[in-house]
């Protein structure tokens, strides 16, 4: 008899003809010509950069249609082998099942390791395939070039990780009426599944085309604001696609776990999150160096940072160093990644120094109390913020490296260190749009802050008297009004100044973010510090309980039987409305899982998980979580991902100052209505 184990399956001679391998084939085929193509690639435009023979480097967009044709092909094999079930390619016998439902089906690509970079190679030659699309007719320009190099060497890694420990397309020899485990029952127990890990990828791979493009700008020597130019929308769509990924992963595991959250701090959440600070940082002061020709030093280490994050983030994820829910399992991918996180952060680190001279002349700040010095503030908090998550999350590595303990990083060290950056940020959100560029007076501020300042206390008194205790989450409303009035404001004297179209641009894209972020911190703030849970046992049909003002009914249990699962339902009314939450049984291995049912409302979310049923006598056991204000999360989000759109459209007030042809160098000046 066959048995399971992850080194492979030990298993009964092969059925089937030879017909059986060619989706391995085929794939191994364009792993190969992938690998090929971002080897000769790089060495084309390598040759090309070295003797300034620009032929070479044109050969570069040949190299990118192979390199296409090789991300496309790979992963419509593997689709194609997932979804007809070919169980002869080992990581569809790893993870696909006839039960699976068609959706999930698909979704399991990228529901373990080997897929995972097969949808990470597809998104990041598309960026490759939209960049020299892009700059087509830029491809003589020696800055141009090295972003492509860097992109290349990009590609050729990942091709690489293809080609040796993940590669994807190992074979396997089923048996007569073998039938693969499926995917982990948490990863097909909902449909968030399909959309959170591509969107969070687009904004991960996304920021290696800014990185490449600053790579070029320091081996070239080109220190203006010209690449800025290039790669604002880049970096923008990057930023905006990761912060829509994040928000997706919090609503899936609020919905799919049912622990009465969304953000746990876990050491992927993490990874995740870590990018996004950077990233944010460097979207904020990447305005003072093209205003005022700053931070150049600080802008080129917060994008390398980012972009180090991203790869620092996927060996955290995907080398087994750590149990999560998120990770996947151990793997040889580890010591690749750890490599290449090592050969970006020591090439940039050493490209910074060598430009030290030249990218450390710029501009002053004329005064602290101005918008640059609070850009700069801002980016001082938001380095904080990363630096007190990044050591919350890697300490356990390292001790245990260190002297093989496991200690743990829990809950109270992040809420205990993160909440004053938070607050901090909140309050500069509020005060830094009202600030000129250079220095302000005491009256012109008491003018600008006045309104958005009452709309602060105003929120801070109606969230007292509607039953908000402890200081943070009252403090957390106040600001967070404060912030919003203060943005709500600019995008009111924007639209004053110019209609319709002054809705957006970035600096009126950058308000609607803003108030986003603040509809966000104050839905966290308050849904973390008023959730109410108890577990209630139900015995007979009619038997009710009280939590948070909501009233539950207890009214049977049912067995029902799907294609891909069995379910065991527990109906309880919640305030009259019927709520069915489930224990779901996996027929591989009888694996079972909750299935929770959630009652959301604009004021509160009430989340029920069955927690036991009776097996012929006995209780059920229905665990309830009362939580307010966690449907403004998602609000909150969506308001960012509009905000991030709008700033993304060319604003009427933006313009450019040439410098020479040869360069391309410009400054782009974009003053916020104040």
């Amino acid at each position: 008899m066959p048995s399971w184990s992850r080194a492979g399956w030990v298993h009964d001679p092969p059925v089937g003809g030879s017909g059986q391998i060619v989706n391995a084939t085929l794939g191994a085929g364009f792993v190969a010509l992938g690998l090929a193509a971002g080897v000769m690639g790089t060495l084309s435009i390598a040759y090309g950069l070295l003797t300034r023979n620009q032929r070479f480097v044109a050969l570069s967009r040949n190299f990118v249609i192979v390199l296409a044709v090789a991300a496309v092909g790979q992963f419509v094999v593997m689709e194609r082998a997932l979804i007809t079930r070919d169980f002869t390619v080992a990581f569809v016998a790893e993870n696909g099942s006839h039960q699976t439902p068609a959706l999930f089906n698909v979704a399991t690509l990228w529901s373990a390791l080997e897929g995972s970079i097969l949808l990470w190679v597809l998104i990041l030659v598309g960026y490759v395939v939209a960049v020299v699309r892009r700059f087509r007719d830029s491809l003589a320009d020696p800055m141009v070039a090295w972003a492509l190099l860097v992109l290349f060497v990009v590609c050729t890694f990942f091709f690489l990780l293809l080609a040796g420990p993940a590669f994807p397309f190992a074979r396997f020899q089923p048996w007569a009426g073998f039938d693969g485990p499926g995917p982990n029952p948490l990863l097909q127990n909902h449909i968030l599944m399909a959309f959170h890990p591509p969107v969070l990828y687009l904004g991960y791979v996304g920021f290696t085309v800014p990185f490449a493009f600053a790579i070029g700008a320091l081996a070239t020597g080109r220190m203006g604001e010209g690449w800025l130019v290039s790669t604002r929308r880049w970096t923008l769509l990057a930023w905006g696609a990761l912060t829509v990924g994040i928000m997706l992963g919090a609503w899936w595991s609020y919905e799919v776990l049912g622990w009465g959250g969304y953000w746990a701090w876990d050491p992927v959440e993490n990874a995740s999150f870590l990018p996004w600070l950077t990233g944010t940082a460097f979207l904020h002061s990447v305005m003072v160096q093209e205003r005022r020709g700053m931070l150049r030093v600080w802008n080129l280490s917060l994008l390398s940072a980012t972009f180090s994050l991203t790869i620092l983030g996927t060996f955290i994820t995907r080398s087994g160093v750590l149990d999560s829910v998120h990770a996947f399992t151990e793997s040889e991918i580890g010591p690749m990644l750890l490599a290449f996180f090592a050969l970006v952060v020591a090439t940039t680190v050493g490209l910074i120094a060598w430009r030290g001279d030249e990218i450390s002349r710029g501009g002053e700040i004329e005064s602290p109390l101005s918008r640059t010095g609070a850009f700069l503030a801002n980016n001082l908090l938001f380095g904080s913020f990363a630096f007190v998550v990044l050591l919350g999350t890697v300490f356990p590595l390292l001790i245990e490296a260190a002297n093989g303990s496991r200690v743990s990083v829990g809950n109270p060290y992040f809420e205990r260190m993160t909440m004053p950056i938070g607050f901090a940020l909140l309050f500069l959100m509020a005060v830094a749009p009202a600030l000129p560029w250079g220095r302000a007076g005491g009256e012109l501020l008491s003018k600008r802050l006045v309104w958005p300042a009452s709309a602060g206390a105003v929120s801070m008194v109606v969230a007292v008297l509607i039953g908000s205790r402890g200081w943070a989450p009252t403090l957390a409303v106040g600001l967070g009004g404060f912030a919003v009035a203060g943005a709500v404001r600019q995008l009111l004297l924007a639209v004053r100044a110019r209609g319709l179209r002054g809705l957006v641009g970035r600096s009126s894209g950058g308000m609607v973010v803003h108030i986003g972020v603040a509809v966000v911190a104050v839905a966290f703030a308050c849904s973390s510090s008023f959730l109410r849970q108890a577990e209630f046992s139900f015995d007979e049909i009619g038997d009710s309980a009280s939590i948070a003002g909501h009233t539950l009914v207890f009214n049977g249990i049912e067995s029902v039987a799907l294609a891909e699962k069995s379910e065991v339902r527990v109906s309880v009314l919640v305030d009259g409305e019927l709520q069915m939450p489930a224990i779901s049984t996996f027929p591989f291995g009888g694996q079972t899982i909750g299935t929770p049912a959630t009652r959301s409302t604009v004021w509160d979310d009430v989340q029920l998980a069955v927690l036991a049923v009776p097996d012929g006598s006995g209780s059920t056991i229905v665990r309830v979580t009362v939580q307010p204000l966690v449907w403004w999360l998602w609000f909150g989000g969506g308001v960012m991902a509009l905000g991030t759109v709008l700033a993304a459209v060319p604003g009427r007030d933006r313009r450019s100052f040439p410098t020479t042809s040869e360069t391309g160098e410009h400054s782009t000046r974009q003053e916020a209505p104040a």
